[in-house]
């Protein structure tokens, strides 16, 4: 958890606590219930809008009796409402439902990828290849340091302090090499005056460029793409959701139903028979 969310986190307690005169064992109801929130969901700050994605908590949590899920996602509107009112955009993502390609952001197509890597400078390949290469999170990439790379390996501090390593494949290793051996970079892979860059600034390079393509991308559609390809490739899932620095496996099912689902369209799209001609007739 982020420092921001844990102070927030301590903040809402504090609240529910002294303005609302909850009991200290309902206090630790939601403690646990948000700390368990927190190291499942994915959370992205996208255009001053805090973005909570509920559907790796709710996989987690599908096996476990009514009462105690709605327990627990009501933990959380709590929490996202307490944020609203201290005057932060909140928003919730897989709220009302689980079903996945309504609440998964598409991955985009390698083709558009491509388009954007063809005009890209050498920073901005480098960030777009981090993520889509090594399906990183933002955070990560903006805490990555130099001395995490290394023997073609990248080693990755995620969520909870855990740390995961990812091989480095040639094409990015050989972007990567020329743009340090050109920056300089002294601690951290992206930096500005001597300070790591913010996640904030590497989301805007990744939306500057995609623009030049004419489409809206965040670094969070490139780590869905990374996982996809995989997974649509044969990759071992248990492999990816370690690759992913998943807790749980059942958060990376969610990429192979979008996978399917992406092919179920495909082929809507494609058989002569799905097109509404009349080629029966």
């Amino acid at each position: 958890m982020n420092r921001s969310l844990q102070r927030h986190r301590l903040d809402f307690l504090d609240h529910l606590s002294q303005i609302r005169g909850y009991s200290d064992l309902t206090l630790k109801s939601y403690d646990e219930a948000l700390s368990e929130a927190f190291s499942m969901m994915e959370v992205e700050m996208i255009d001053k809008t805090m973005q909570f994605d509920l559907m790796p908590l709710r996989l987690h949590i599908a096996s476990q009796k009514a009462t105690t899920i709605s327990r627990k996602l009501s933990a959380v509107r709590s929490f996202a409402e307490y944020l609203r009112m201290q005057g932060l955009k909140v928003e919730l993502l897989a709220d009302e439902s689980i079903k996945v390609p309504k609440t998964l952001p598409k991955p985009i197509p390698h083709e558009h990828i491509k388009e954007a890597l063809d005009l890209a400078s050498l920073r901005e390949r480098v960030v777009v290849l981090m993520l889509y290469t090594l399906g990183l999170r933002i955070s990560e990439l903006a805490h990555l340091k130099i001395e995490d790379i290394r023997d073609g390996w990248v080693r990755v501090k995620g969520k909870g302090n855990k740390e995961r390593e990812i091989p480095l494949i040639d094409t990015t290793e050989t972007v990567l090499n020329r743009y340090m051996a050109e920056a300089h970079p002294t601690v951290f892979l992206f930096e500005k005056d001597g300070d790591r860059l913010s996640e904030n600034s590497l989301r805007y390079i990744i939306t500057k460029l995609f623009k030049k393509v004419g489409i809206k991308v965040t670094p969070h559609q490139l780590r869905h793409a990374y996982a996809t390809a995989l997974l649509n490739n044969d990759a071992r899932i248990a492999d990816v959701s370690e690759l992913l620095g998943h807790a749980s496996m059942a958060t990376t099912q969610i990429y192979t139903k979008l996978g399917t689902a992406l092919k179920l369209d495909n082929y809507l799209r494609s058989h002569p028979l799905c097109k509404g001609t009349n080629e029966t007739e």
